[in-house]
């Protein structure tokens, strides 16, 4: 596997190094313990917002670090949770006297680590309160988790929240508003390739030239069924009806879509993806009136792409449109 680093070992080291020569205006990093911070934190009388997970995800999550969306993200080693201590520093580091919010993606790892930070700052004098985002539809349960997985549906849940807390609003109104939007939100994915580990320099599992795995996970675990490759729209369809139908939607619902490349699937080919999806609301009658395509939550160098349905309110799809100024969130959302 060739991959363009140095030290397979120093690779999330490396690259924070990388961060913060490239954006010292609006990030500041820290490297022991490992967190990315807006550069304008803490911010009086402003709840922060705190997430974090594995890398290998990127832009998720320090891509989303900024004005309108996180005040602080915490990379963990490649595919592992990051730990309570550099959950905690974040949180001191961004706390600005009005409560913190954790999201947290539904992974057993991130889901204890982040819960032991929330005692230790709870301890400090920190009222903090947590979301878990659980949108896959894929499986109930995988290698990773009990219940269903955190994924893309993570990034609209970030922004959601961003927006409310850059608003004004109460830790009890953002905690409230990210909880509606983790519950109105579904994704699942496709993997057409495997991704390798720098530190394990293999491919996590195995996949043939013509079979691709129908419900993958972001680390690579398995979905629910292997099967010959099969059409792009084809394709669309076997993973976006069950994203539909398990959020419920109706004739007349709005929606936001992801249509998300998960590392390693040109741009093109997201977009041939796009046009299915864009067919297949127009049967259900639902209207889509934003569209974010491109690598939002990726899983390293993986060919592949995963769906997320947002159901929008007016708060909601309001919040979904607030300015932010991150390096991953796009300065204009595409909306029709």
């Amino acid at each position: 596997m060739k991959k363009l680093i140095n030290d397979p070992n120093a690779v999330v080291a490396d690259a924070l190094s990388g961060l913060a020569a490239a954006h010292p205006g609006l990030l500041y990093v820290s490297h022991v313990p490992a967190y990315v911070r807006r550069a304008d934190a803490p911010i009086a009388g402003k709840v922060a917002l705190v997430s974090g997970g594995g890398s290998g995800h990127e832009p998720l999550h320090t891509g989303y670090v900024g004005p309108g969306m996180l005040d602080a993200a915490c990379p963990g080693q490649v595919f592992t949770s990051p730990t309570p201590d550099q959950i905690h520093a974040a949180t001191l580091a961004v706390s600005g006297g009005a409560g913190v919010l954790y999201v947290v993606k539904n992974y057993t790892g991130d889901v204890l680590n982040f819960e032991v930070a929330q005692e230790l700052a709870r301890g400090d004098g920190i009222e903090v309160e947590s979301v878990v985002v659980a949108d896959d539809v894929a499986v109930r349960d995988s290698l990773y988790t009990a219940g269903r997985r955190g994924v893309g549906g993570t990034v609209f849940v970030e922004k959601i929240a961003g927006a409310k807390a850059e608003a004004g609003a109460t830790l009890a109104e953002v905690r409230a508003v990210a909880e509606r939007a983790a519950t109105n939100v579904r994704s699942m994915g496709v993997a057409l390739t495997s991704c390798a580990v720098p530190a394990v320099g293999r491919p996590t599992f195995d996949l043939g030239d013509d079979e691709m795995e129908v419900g993958i996970g972001i680390h690579g675990e398995p979905g629910r069924s292997r099967m010959p490759l099969r059409p792009a729209d084809d394709v669309v369809d076997m993973i976006m009806e069950p994203v539909l139908d398990d959020l419920g939607v109706v004739a007349g619902d709005e929606v936001a879509v992801l249509v998300n490349g998960m590392g390693g699937t040109p741009l093109i080919e997201l977009y041939v993806a796009a046009k299915r999806v864009a067919e297949v609301l127009a049967s259900r009658r639902l209207e889509a009136p934003i569209w974010l395509v491109g690598n939002y939550i990726t899983s390293l160098e993986m060919a592949g792409l995963s769906l997320t349905a947002l159901r929008l309110d007016a708060e909601l799809k309001a919040l979904v449109l607030a300015p932010a100024r991150t390096l991953a969130w796009p300065t204009g959302v595409a909306t029709q």
